[in-house]
Order: structure tokens, then sequence, then C-alpha cells
């Protein structure tokens, strides 16, 4: 009864007798429906959405359609709030990530934003990573850090609990907002220094079972983005800082890309740009005079500033339909993976060359890798160069240290052509291998015995709120956004102009409750706006589909309903309406 008091449900009241009387205080269950309406119907006169009084810029973009259409507002530079409608997005993005999560055995956790800086020097990692950290310090001056990802707590946090490989596999993984101190914010929910993400981690055994893992984390993933219909290429990529040797991007091709995707239009072939190889001829004879006008050199660094990298490459010669403009010629990781030491974040390190005089020094201070675009054999190649093409591979043929450019020659199968397009990376999964668990002491006791082994991980990420502005852009035109249905804020919306409420609301009803499966509808009530307003304000949110009581329904009886993605736009009767806009969301 105290505890009872004390939450508020049950209140004291003294009746003329002397005694103690309690009265029942009800207080209605948290559910989504019955904060909106006491009849359950969802009712947009009960949801904060701000639109109107923003009018449509020339030029806007998926970005502005979200602001305008009520469903983000910014706070700071790379900073955003999600109103109602953004977080019905969101949280439609979660449940269908955790159904996919469960469907893999991983538990859910919530993890600090708040990590230790001396767990990521142990990991290794902080100098690497260090320009893009939030830093903070307590009161007792320990440093402390905004989580940009959470390798190191989650690797600290298994370690300290797991001791035996049977508590193996262990699966797990988290929805959560991080850090990252962007130099240049952009493109609103694209680029941002707050973001949500889903992270599974995973531990195993041994190398074989890690792998067996991350081919099923990969198929989870296929079929995630298949519920929302998005052309995702899955292509191989560069580990980077993250550690491992192993790791694919899930990308979505669009302008606003900041990385170039590799594929064949043959075969299978879909790599990262860094990492994108062609086939070269066996030969290929250039004259002296085409050698003289079109050979250039690219000039790189050692992260020490101890050795200079030359790369000379052949120059696109007028008429070459392949030859596309690039900013940097050269492929500046596949040179690092020759020469590992490189440092990649100098473009041109020409200028940083001739002030440390390193030019023209001892030959063990230059690296002269004389390669050039379409080179065949590597005859020419002085005994230096021949000794680093051995440590990389096959050094019977040149390596084409250039860009891959469209049109180039795949390198997996004997007809495809390759295309480079932009796109921007919506997941991620890594097989980190031991890179974390080693260094800090994430390890278990085999069933032989012995010295306890590092557990070997996997980090596996999707981007949840990166994902709502890039299917924003994906699908959005001149009208306003168009969500898939698995994420919209409500998969239809019934409209109906003044006089036509009680018909809205059984209409309603029976779509929302056809065959036994509920749609998720809303009722647009604000009666008090205009009805052609209301109408293109459903066009602007991007509801699938939209179910309109106007004119042919007082004449007729006949509903007009809308699926601007699919193209339609119908007069259905009413009888038929409810298996009519199922059909349509399930293509969507």
């Amino acid at each position: 009864m105290v505890q009872s008091l004390r939450l508020g449900l049950v209140r004291p009241r003294w009746q003329a007798t002397g005694q103690l009387r309690f009265s029942v205080t009800v207080r209605a269950i948290a559910c989504q429906k019955c904060l909106l309406h006491q009849d359950g119907r969802p009712r947009l006169s009960k949801i904060w959405v701000p639109t109107g009084g923003m009018s449509a810029t020339e030029d806007e973009d998926a970005h502005g359609k979200l602001i305008r259409a009520g469903f983000i507002r910014q706070s700071h530079s790379g900073l955003f709030q999600m109103l109602p409608f953004g977080l019905r997005v969101q949280e439609k993005i979660e449940k269908l990530i955790d159904g996919h999560m469960q469907g893999l055995g991983a538990s859910k956790v919530a993890l600090s934003t708040i990590s230790s800086q001396a767990l990521w020097e142990k990991s290794g990692r902080l100098t690497s990573v260090a320009p893009e950290l939030f830093r903070l310090h307590d009161r007792k001056d320990v440093p402390l850090l905004l989580s940009p990802t959470h390798e190191e707590e989650i690797t600290s946090l298994v370690a300290r609990t797991i001791k035996s490989y049977k508590e193996l596999p262990l699966r797990l993984y988290q929805i959560t907002r991080k850090y990252r101190d962007e130099a240049r914010p952009r493109h609103g929910l694209l680029r941002g220094r707050e973001f949500t993400m889903k992270d599974l981690y995973t531990f195993d055994q041994t190398v074989n079972d890690a792998l067996a893992t991350y081919e099923e984390v990969r198929r989870a993933y296929a079929r995630f983005f298949a519920d929302l219909k998005l052309p995702i290429l899955v292509a191989k990529a560069s580990s980077g800082d993250m550690g491992g040797d192993l790791s694919h991007e899930y990308h979505l091709p669009t302008s606003l890309g900041e990385d170039n995707v590799v594929s064949c239009n043959s075969c299978d072939y879909t790599v990262n740009d860094e990492l994108a190889e062609t086939r070269l001829p066996d030969t290929l004879h250039i004259d002296e005079d085409t050698a003289k006008k079109h050979v250039s050199v690219w000039r790189g660094i050692t992260k020490d500033r101890k050795t200079a990298v030359n790369v000379w490459y052949l120059d696109p010669i007028e008429g070459d339909a392949s030859a596309e403009p690039a900013d940097t010629p050269v492929n500046i990781q596949l040179i690092k993976s020759i020469i590992p030491e490189l440092d990649t974040a100098i473009q041109d390190a020409g200028p940083l060359i001739d002030s440390l005089g390193l030019k023209g020094q001892a030959e063990n201070h230059l690296v002269d890798v004389r390669l050039v675009r379409a080179l065949g054999k590597c005859d020419t190649l002085d005994q230096k160069v021949g000794e680093i093409l051995r440590t990389y591979g096959d050094n019977s043929k040149a390596l084409n240290l250039l860009k891959v450019q469209s049109g180039d020659t795949c390198p997996k199968c004997d007809h495809g052509k390759l295309k480079v397009e932009k796109a921007i990376e919506l997941g991620h999964t890594f097989h980190l291998g031991t890179r974390y668990s080693e260094p800090l002491e994430a390890k278990v006791q085999l069933a032989s015995g012995g010295n306890p082994v590092p557990l070997q991980m996997g980090c596996h990420g999707i981007g949840v709120s990166r994902l709502i502005g890039v299917v924003a852009n994906h699908l959005t035109d001149d009208k306003g956004l168009n969500w898939p249905r698995k994420i919209a804020p409500f998969e239809a919306v019934v409209i109906a102009k003044n006089g036509s409420e009680s018909d809205a609301e059984e209409l309603y009803d029976q779509i929302v409750k056809y065959a036994g499966e509920e749609v998720d509808a809303v009722l647009d009530d604000r009666y008090t706006t205009r009805f052609p307003w209301r109408m293109k304000d459903a066009e602007l949110i991007g509801y699938p589909v939209v179910v309109i009581l106007g004119k042919s329904w007082s004449d007729e009886r006949k509903a007009e309903v809308h699926c601007r993605r699919l193209g339609v736009q119908e007069y259905v009767s009413a009888e038929k309406v409810p298996r009519f806009v199922r059909d349509l969301l399930e293509r969507v």
C-alpha cells in the first residue's frame, strides 16, 4: 500500500465515521493510441506535426523537405532534433533492426555514451581518431570522451564477464546515439556530429566460427535492406582504422555520396574504389614521343617523413573514351597496400618532399614506382620496384595504380566493363579478428586447457539516422517525401472534407482492420485547415497511400486513392477501398 501511495495509484480520503478509505486513481497505460485520442484512432489533430508556414525553395532538397514536413529541426551545426514524425520513422527502423538482430540470436544492450580515454589508449586507436573525438574531463580531471563507436567498451565488458568457451558464441547489439566532431557537417542527417547507429558485436572461439558468423550477419543485412526495397550495392572494402582484414560496405547510389563504388556489368565484382583494380593487357607499346608528352608523376611520402614515393603514370590520351578527370589520379589506398608506411592524408607531397630535401638523396629514401596506366610486362622496372611488387603479389604484370574509371575492364570476368558511381554508406560489416580482444585481454579458456586465447570478434553497423536522410533523398520528388511502407510515419492517411467526418472514421476502421491485419493509418482531422492544403500536406509528408473523401465520395461513394510511388490515382468504391489499400501497401 505504501508503494501504491508513493506511485499515486491510490489516494486516501476520510469518511465521516473517521475510517480511512481509498479511492483508486485510474491511469491510462502509456500506449501510442491511448495518447493520441480517447477513441483509439490516431489523429493528426493530436500529434505535433509543425508543417506550414515555410515555403519550398527553388532548389529544395530532401533535407529541406524533412524540415518543412515537420520531421526534424536543426539545433546547432550538425545537430538535429527529432520531432514526432521523425521519431516514428526512426523507431520503425529500430523495430525492423530488432527483428533481424534477434533472428541472429543477439541480445540487446545499452552502453554508456561516455568512454574512458585510457581504454582507447590501451587499444591503440586513440591517436588515429583523435581529431574526430569530443573530449572532456570530470571533476577529478580524468580524461573522458563521447564515443563515436564502442569496440573498446564492449570488449572491456566482455573481458570482465566471459571466461569460458562454453559461453560462446556471444552476439550483443545496441542502437544508440554517437558523437563525432565533424570538421564540416553537411547534407543534414547524412553527415552530422550526433547520429544514431546500430552496432552488433560478435564473439567467437575460432576464426572459422567468426567467419561463419560474418556470413550469417551479411545474410541478415541483405534481408533488412530488402525489406526497405532499396537498391543496395554490397562492396568489398578497406577496414581502415577499425582493424581486421575483411569488411563489406552497404551503399545506396546517390549523387550526394562521398564514396565511389565500382561494379561490373557482367559479374558480381563490386568493391569500394579504394580496392578496385582493372585487368591490364599483357603488352602495350608506347612510343617515345607519346611517353615524353603524356607521362606524369604523383608524389607521396611516408609517415616518418624519411621516404619519398614517386608513381609514374600515363596521362589519359586525347580520344580515350574511358578518360575521366580526377583530383588525385592515383589510387592512394592501393599504393598503401604496397607501401604500408605511406601517409594517405597527403594528396600531393611534392612541396613537402622538396622542403625536406628528400629529392635526389640516397636510393633508400626514394621509392621510384615506374608503373604507368595499362603498362604490360614489368621488365622495365628496376630492382627496387621489383622487390616491392613481389611483396604485393604476382610481379609478372604491372599494377594499375591509377583510380579505376568507368569503362575499364573487369579483373574478375572476361567481358565485363566497370562502372564507377557515387554512393553513400548505410552499413558496414567487419571481421576484426583479435584486433581489440588481444590488447584488451578478452580471452577464454578452451576445452583442451592451456593458456586462454583471445576471442575472435566481428563488428557490424547500420546508420539509423543516416538511413532516414538517405531514404528521404532517394525517394523524394517535386511534391514531397515518399516513404517505404516499412518505415513510413504512417502507412496510410484518410483525409475527408468537412461534413464527412463520420464517414472518414468508418472507412478508417475498415482499412486498419481488413483481413485481420492492422494497417498503421492515421486520420487527418485538422478540419480548421483548408481541405486542399491537407491534401498537399499529405504529399509533402510522403505517406505511401493517401485516401481522400472528396467530391467523388459525396456524389458516388467513391474514395480517391493515391500511391505516388506506384503512380496510382484511382476512384474506388467504398467496399473495395480496404482491399485496394492493402494491395498497394504490399508493393511499397
